[in-house]
C-alpha cells in the first residue's frame, strides 16, 4: 500500500506543486487549504505524514501539531516563511519532526518526506517480542526491543525522532556526535546549513528524561562540536 500524504497550506500554488512532486514518487496525496480541513482530513484518511504550513487560517499549524500530537506520533514537516526563526523553533518544540523553509524546492521535500517515512518503516519493522538489548545508566533505563524508557522506573514518552536520537548517543557512550553526524543517522539524510533541528530536539528530549534540564545528567553538550551520553553506561 502506498503512503498518503496529506499536504495542507492556503497557498494553492504551494499544495499544487507538492502534490505534483509526490504523487510523481508514488505517494496518494491529500491538500487542504486550512487547519479545520487539515485535522478532518487527519481524522478520516489517517496519513503516514503531514507537511503542515504555520500560518493558515481556520487553525494555524501550531494548533493542528498540537492537536495531532495529543493522540498520535504521526511524523510532521512544517512550513514556514524564510528567516521567521522563532516560528521554526516553535513548530520544533510543539512535536514537528523537521521543517522546511519558504521558498522551497518541490524535489526537496519529497527526499525529505522520503527520508523519514523510510526510517518509521524500519522502527515498525524492528522485532519487539525477541530480547532486546537493554541500556542502564543512573536511574536511566532503555529496552530497545520493546522501544521503552523509564527513568527511576516511571516510563516516559518519546516520539520515534526522540527515541532514536536517545539510542543513538546511549549506545555510544562517551561518543561526541555532530549535529550533522544526528542528521545524518536518525533523519537519515544528507543535510547542510542549519541544523536546529538537532539543537530542538535534543531540548525536547532532556526535559523528558533530565532531572534538572538546565543542567544535564546524561545528555551532554560538547561545544562547538554536538552531542554526547555521558558516562559508560551499561547493559
Amino acid at each position: 500500500m502506498n503512503d498518503r500524504v496529506l499536504v495542507a497550506d492556503d497557498d494553492t500554488n504551494i499544495t499544487d506543486v507538492c502534490r505534483r512532486y509526490l504523487e510523481r514518487e508514488g505517494y496518494l496525496v491529500s491538500t487542504a487549504k486550512d487547519g479545520l480541513e487539515a485535522l478532518e482530513l487527519w481524522r478520516s484518511q489517517k496519513p503516514n505524514l503531514i507537511v503542515l504550513d504555520l500560518m493558515m487560517p481556520n487553525k494555524n499549524g501550531w494548533e493542528v501539531c498540537n492537536e495531532v500530537r495529543q493522540t498520535e506520533d504521526l511524523p510532521i514537516v512544517m512550513l514556514t516563511a524564510r528567516g521567521e526563526e522563532q516560528d521554526r523553533l516553535m513548530g520544533l518544540t510543539m512535536g514537528a519532526d523537521d521543517y522546511l523553509t519558504k521558498p522551497f524546492s518541490p524535489r526537496e521535500l519529497v527526499l525529505r518526506v522520503q527520508a523519514i517515512l523510510r526510517r518509521m518503516r524500519y522502527v515498525q519493522a524492528k522485532p519487539v517480542t525477541v530480547a532486546g538489548h537493554t541500556i542502564k545508566y543512573e536511574g536511566l533505563t532503555i529496552d530497545t526491543a520493546k522501544r521503552i524508557v523509564e527513568i527511576s522506573g516511571q516510563v516516559i514518552d518519546l516520539t520515534v525522532t526522540e527515541f532514536e536520537m536517545l539510542i543513538l548517543l546511549a549506545s555510544h557512550p562517551g561518543q561526541v556526535f555532530s549535529r550533522n553526524q544526528i542528521l545524518s543517522r536518525v533523519w537519515d539524510f544528507s543535510y547542510e546549513g542549519d541544523t536546529t533541528t538537532v539543537t530542538v530536539h535534543i531540548r525536547r528530549l532532556r526535559e523528558k528524561i533530565e532531572p534538572v534540564p538546565s543542567n544535564p545528567k546524561y545528555i551532554k553538550t560538547v561545544w562547538g562540536i554536538g552531542y554526547k551520553f555521558a558516562g559508560d553506561g551499561q547493559s
